[in-house]
């Protein structure tokens, strides 16, 4: 939108002058004038404008487990923040996560594709296939995010935002594909490396790589002073970022290490929750004393979008890139955990935050997945859909504005690797309204599960459902076909004397 001259004074587009001169009776009698005739101009397509002043905040955790909120269930987590958020916007009961594990769940959000489809479909780098220990060679996968693919960040600077990253990459190396060349203005914190040396400062520490055996040192990710912990670092960061560019539309992605390990937190938060008996305990006292000091990030967050009085023109999105550590939190009634295809390491809790469209307080149990953010992102700031790039996802508006369904019959995943997360195994999964269906890759077997009625995943019905188990096979391979998705081949080394 153009600058206004009022008075022989020019008013920014993005200032808060002009914000309360919108709102004016004067900006109300100009609209009646000229948008009919704006309309006779352009025919039947009507420009939009409110929606070009519309900031996102997209917060992405680290390894929360579904059930780990107040607003999921939870009486031992202490999540006031992220509860507000859920009575503010819409709380979704089946959100997914594109992957089990970070890095491909994180490429599927910014690019809008499903990881097989990128080829992007394993942790990075990985290292835990053994060649004499694995029946099969895993699936064939990229180290970074092609610079090809056109990001959602990209597309929001292309409409005139600004845009930031701060927090956890996990995408790339530092020469061609951190997040500045990705799309995002700033990068704070990003790196290669998927969790901190520590969460104080100065962040260091040293990581053995599981192929190689050699050592990495992780040096710090951002400036601090001692006794500094990262989520609040990091949350500090988001709130300058946001007070500098109040006046102007922008898209902010928070992505937190929390809560991946090492397990670090503040002590006095850990020593509350020791004093809870540990038969009341849903997890960790650690782990627990972490995910408050995140849901304190957020409430700071969403305090600073008050301060500067642009919260309700600021669509949030918070969510996770896969379900929580096992050992760590319990996950019931869910099974399984990160870096398993059973609903533990795929459910992530999705809340969406759109003022004036979407009904405070509501409930979706729509199956929705991170590439649906991409588009969304893009309806919601007005801008034109990108099919040919977020082709796996679809808008959650119809969803959010309470207006309709999505069109999709399905959502897929496909994790053609090894990793040492109980539960785990090299599996294909298609969901298909309230049925799921499992491949486990090694012995072919197929796990079929009704999740209305039974969301714990623990009766295979693939022999009494044999038309349900055979129809969703068939179009769990069909998908497998259209997307390219790379298969796990026989592995000549492995030794069966070596389980």
């Amino acid at each position: 939108m153009n600058d206004l001259r009022f008075d022989n004074q020019v008013i920014s587009s993005s200032s808060l002058a002009y914000r309360r001169y919108r709102d004016s009776w004067a900006y109300a009698i100009l609209r009646l004038i000229c948008v009919p005739a704006v309309m006779l101009m352009v025919g039947s397509n009507p420009i939009v404008a409110e929606s070009a002043d519309t900031n996102v905040v997209l917060i992405l955790i680290d390894d929360l487990g579904w059930k780990d909120l107040g607003c999921y269930g939870s009486d031992y987590y202490q999540t006031p923040n992220v509860d507000q958020l859920a009575r503010e916007g819409m709380r979704f009961t089946n959100g997914y996560a594109a992957c089990n594990v970070c890095s491909p769940s994180r490429a599927a959000i910014v690019s809008g594709k499903y990881p097989a489809r990128l080829l992007l479909t394993q942790w990075l780098p990985s290292g835990r296939w053994d060649p004499q220990k694995m029946r099969l060679r895993e699936g064939r996968y990229l180290a970074n995010l092609p610079l090809e693919e056109f990001t959602v960040a990209e597309a929001m600077r292309d409409a005139g935002y600004r845009t930031a990253f701060i927090g956890k990459w996990h995408l790339g190396t530092e020469t061609y594909y951190y997040p500045e060349h990705q799309g995002f203005d700033v990068n704070i914190a990003g790196r290669d490396y998927g969790a901190p040396g520590s969460y104080f400062y100065p962040f260091e520490g040293t990581w053995k790589i599981p192929t190689t055996g050699k050592v990495l040192q992780k040096t710090s990710p951002l400036a601090g002073t001692k006794g500094d912990y990262l989520p609040d670092r990091l949350a500090e960061e988001a709130e300058a970022f946001i007070r500098k560019n109040a006046e102007h539309p922008f898209f902010l992605m928070l992505s937190h290490y929390a809560l991946h390990t090492p397990l670090q937190a503040k002590q006095e938060k850990i020593d509350r929750y020791r004093q809870i008996p540990e038969s009341q305990r849903q997890g960790k006292p650690t782990y627990a004393a972490m995910v408050e000091s995140i849901d304190e990030s957020v409430g700071r967050v969403m305090a600073t979008l008050r301060d500067v009085e642009i919260d309700d023109q600021t669509l949030v999105i918070f969510t996770s890139d896969n379900g929580g550590n096992a050992n760590v939190t319990n996950h019931s009634p869910l099974r399984g955990n990160k870096g398993s295809n059973y609903e533990g390491g795929l459910r992530v809790p999705l809340i969406i935050k759109w003022p004036g469209k979407t009904r405070p307080g509501s409930v979706s149990d729509e199956p929705v997945i991170g590439t649906d953010f991409y588009p969304t992102i893009l309806e919601a700031t007005g801008q034109a859909l990108r099919p040919h790039q977020h082709v796996d996802g679809e808008s959650l508006v119809p969803v959010l504005m309470e207006s309709g369904g999505l069109n999709r019959t399905a959502i897929h995943w496909h994790y053609p690797h090894y990793n040492q997360h109980p539960s785990a195994f090299p599996s294909g999964v298609i969901r298909a309204g309230d049925w799921k269906l499992i491949e486990a890759y090694e012995s072919r077997e197929l796990s079929l599960y009704n999740l209305a009625d039974d969301l714990g995943e623990t009766t295979d019905l693939s022999e009494l459902r044999p038309d349900k188990r055979d129809e969703l096979y068939r179009r769990l391979k069909t998908w497998r076909d259209a997307v390219g998705a790379d298969p796990m081949r026989p592995n000549p080394e492995y030794q069966e004397d070596q389980q």
